[in-house]
């Protein structure tokens, strides 16, 4: 399948790959035109000198070829100057420039080819020296206007660069660690995070120092009871117990029984009380009935008179 080929060709793709937009349609295609022009002529150049090359040296074939190409090959340089800087989006001035120092360097190529070989180079009248001024001078002018060319194309691109990057920083101004901080603090308000996949559950835990007890005396016999093992079968009996299958047996100790027999001998000592309060209550009441008998006689005898 063959590739898409954009609208306005592949000339204008190379233009805004290497140089930015095209502003006139016009100027990407004489553009490119004068500078694969100028190239090709330095091939044509290389070509024909390397065929006259073939020939004896200073004969008639000889400078029947390798005159044109000596005058070809002047031509291509500044053609394909002229070519960079109407690529460019330069001001017409440096164009203008360009297209004038043209000019020279083709006046002078033209003194070349009358002048050559009857009178170059040290032959007849030698005009070697004036032809190579002026061709120098128009070389100049295109040196000159196609580097203004490129230092100008070169600012506007840092200008560019410099407008999107102050666009960017405009839209985006710098953010500070705390208002980062502040923004995970807000997301993770409601957010409850578990080690492992374990739901987090509520607990409440005491803490304490070491600082704390250290005024403190704990006597670490009080409260301590010492059992005693039945054996291995009332064991295995009390596993058995724990399952349900049966009645779990206990087995007590000396101490348990000791403290048995001083709550037997409480309650009896609280009973013996009880009963010696009933017996006093009963003699006084005992005592106290006879005398309450003899007043109330005495009262009824009293209101009777």
């Amino acid at each position: 399948m063959a590739a898409e080929q954009a609208p306005d060709g592949y000339l204008f793709d190379l233009y805004r790959q290497y140089i930015g937009e095209p502003e006139d349609r016009t100027d990407v295609y004489v553009g490119f035109g004068l500078f694969l022009g100028g190239i090709g002529l330095a091939v044509v150049a290389l070509l024909l000198f390397l065929w006259g090359n073939t020939y004896t040296p200073r004969s008639a074939d000889y400078f029947a070829w390798v005159g044109p190409a000596y005058a070809i090959a002047m031509l291509g340089l500044p053609i394909v100057m002229l070519g960079i800087v109407t690529l460019l989006p330069s001001e017409r001035r440096m164009l203008y420039t360009s297209i004038g120092g043209v000019a020279i360097t083709v006046a002078a190529v033209a003194g070349f080819l009358v002048v050559y070989p009857h009178d170059w180079n040290g032959y007849g009248d030698d005009y070697t020296v004036q032809v190579v001024a002026v061709y120098a001078v128009g070389l100049a002018g295109i040196t000159a206007s196609t580097g203004a060319a490129l230092i100008a194309h070169y600012l506007d691109l840092a200008q560019q660069a410099e407008v999107v990057v102050t666009d960017e920083e405009d839209d985006d101004p710098d953010v500070t660690d705390a208002e980062v901080q502040q923004d995970i603090d807000d997301a993770m308000e409601d957010v409850e995070l578990s080690w492992g996949g374990v739901e987090k559950t509520e607990h409440k835990r005491l803490s304490f120092s070491e600082d704390d007890f250290d005024d403190v005396n704990v006597d670490t016999d009080v409260g301590t009871t010492t059992t005693r093992s039945s054996g291995v079968d009332a064991q295995v009996a009390g596993l058995k117990g724990l399952k349900g299958g049966e009645t779990k047996q206990t087995t007590s100790s000396s101490t348990v029984d000791d403290q048995t027999a001083k709550l037997k001998e409480l309650r009896e000592q609280q009973r013996a009380e009880e009963l010696a309060t009933a017996d006093d209550s009963s003699a006084v009441e005992t005592v106290t009935s006879p005398v309450s008998n003899l007043l109330e006689r005495i009262r009824e005898l009293v209101k009777r008179n």
